[in-house]
């Protein structure tokens, strides 16, 4: 990557075709799922090198309880024996973890590991890692509108008050920097109700990529991708 290309300072990621990559290779598609998170250490240690201080990956969508039981109970049994097994390096190498999405629906184990593995990791200050479990757009935005409604009916805050930044601090990211740069892998080309409030300025990148085959150099072209970009936020220039 050039040295005076231009580094987003919040990546997002769509961590897609888990599934189609173990299909394609004769296993279930929890294989899949278990192999994608070595691209999820490649895209944190790229982020590392490069200087980005903001990943969120989308880990696990409200849409996704649709799946078969075995696959959610194994995607649920991957994500606590990742958080066992992760949470020591990403200490070590500096890397906050931060949880959101509504919690509510998780079991009691998977709670008390996300919150241990948040509590372990607080003190990281090279990295912080955002992931959006039992995560919706759609939701959360309902979720705020139905709270500041709340405030305004009784009487603590007034309507014309309500403003892109109140309504942003009722958000999960609340105090988070909106992406720069969202990634999907797997050759779809859509948001999938991630980060529709965040994501409004922020750059696309698709790539055909299944997600376990998401590597650090590939990570690093999306950056390239993105350095190459001219952001202008309505303006001219």
């Amino acid at each position: 990557m050039s040295q005076t290309a231009a580094i987003p300072n919040h990546v997002a990621l769509i961590m897609d075709g888990n599934g189609r990559w173990a299909a394609s290779r004769g296993h279930e598609r929890t294989w899949g799922h278990a192999a994608g998170a070595e691209s999820v250490r490649a895209c944190i240690k790229g982020a590392l090198v490069a200087g980005v201080r903001w990943l969120t990956f989308y880990a696990f969508s409200t849409e996704n309880w649709k799946r078969p039981a075995e696959e959610v109970e194994g995607l649920m049994e991957l994500l606590c024996d990742s958080i066992v097994k992760e949470t020591p390096e990403l200490v070590e190498q500096g890397v906050r973890v931060v949880v959101i999405g509504a919690r509510g629906a998780l079991s009691e184990k998977v709670r008390r590991l996300l919150e241990e593995m948040e509590e372990q990791t607080k003190g990281g200050e090279k990295l912080t890692a955002v992931l959006a479990i039992n995560y919706s757009g759609r939701a959360e935005i309902t979720r705020a509108a139905s709270a500041l409604a709340a405030e305004a009916m009784g009487g603590e805050l007034s309507p014309v008050m309500i403003t892109a930044e109140t309504f942003a601090a009722q958000l999960y990211t609340a105090g988070m920097p909106d992406p720069d740069l969202v990634i999907r892998t797997g050759g779809e080309k859509r948001l999938s109700n991630f980060l529709l409030w965040q994501a409004a300025y922020a750059e696309l990148y698709f790539t055909d990529v299944m997600w376990p085959d998401f590597n650090e150099d590939q990570f690093r072209e999306a950056l390239d991708d993105y350095g190459r970009r001219e952001r202008r936020f309505g303006k001219i220039r």
